[in-house]
């Protein structure tokens, strides 16, 4: 039988296929709506296959907030080309919005998230299929707090969530600290936050920089310590230099707003190399 324009045009929007493939699986499913689909995905499934070897190192990172919860999602693809993709772009919007809704804890169960088209892991498939182009879902991160603001840095590879301790924060504010996470990519929001074996790396890194210089064994401790302080300052966040005003530290700046506002954690996603 013979399909029509609109079939085809529908099958595409619910797949993301393109107009031949989509045309294709209908006429093999007989104008079935629900077979032609399944034939769509299976291809998704084999091209999948095909590409499991490939890199993905391109891709669209997106976050955004809803009420004291906020995320980061970042879908992953083999060319720029495709990165940009509005269409891919859009997939990227559709999964953030379903870890917005839904809230899941993992990434593995953002996959599972049934929306109308199929679920986010089918969707991904599909998308596969259309384009030849291995893709996987590489980052999901999330976070709740009494306020929360996301920053999406230009061109969609680099994106932060950051949460904090008091509600009604200043926007320009909650903006400025999500920016010097993108920018100053801090390992921690304080020092007392920063695992031990960071910590100790850092010291015997310092010990061994100033023995080869020739530092008596006894300053030896007292140097690295010096620089671990140093290795806080660039490091982590509340202790770092604002980077709109280098006088101040983050700490000292969000002081400057509430007296008692401080930053309660912070997730850092980029794609840039």
């Amino acid at each position: 039988m013979a399909v029509t324009m609109a079939e085809i045009q529908h099958l595409r929007k619910m797949t993301g296929a393109g107009m031949m493939d989509c045309k294709n699986a209908l006429n093999e499913a007989n104008g079935d709506f629900d077979k032609a689909m399944e034939i769509i995905r299976k291809k998704g499934q084999a091209v999948a296959a095909k590409r499991e070897d490939r890199e993905a190192s391109e891709g669209c990172v997106l976050a955004a907030t809803s009420g004291d919860f906020a995320a980061v999602v970042a879908l992953q693809c083999e060319t720029d080309f495709v990165a940009k993709n509005e269409e891919f772009v859009a997939l990227t919007q559709q999964i953030l919005d379903a870890a917005i809704e839904h809230k899941p804890e993992t990434l593995e169960q953002l996959l599972a998230i049934e929306l109308p088209n199929g679920t986010v892991s089918q969707l991904i498939t599909d998308k596969i299929g259309a384009t030849g182009e291995k893709m996987q879902l590489g980052f999901y991160e999330h976070l709740t707090a009494p306020f929360v603001m996301s920053y999406i840095h230009m061109g969609n590879k680099l994106a932060t969530i950051v949460g904090f301790n008091q509600p009604n924060v200043d926007e320009h504010v909650a903006k400025d600290v999500a920016m010097q996470v993108a920018a100053m990519n801090p390992i921690s929001v304080t020092a007392d936050s920063i695992p031990a074996e960071i910590k100790e790396k850092e010291l015997e890194i310092a010990r061994e920089k100033a023995r080869e210089a020739g530092k008596p064994e006894n300053l030896l401790d007292r140097i690295a310590e010096g620089a671990l302080q140093k290795f806080y300052k660039e490091s982590t966040l509340l202790q770092q230099e604002y980077v709109k005003d280098p006088k101040k530290t983050i700490e000292q700046f969000l002081k400057e707003s509430n007296k008692e506002l401080t930053v309660t954690a912070f997730k850092r996603v980029t794609l840039n190399v």
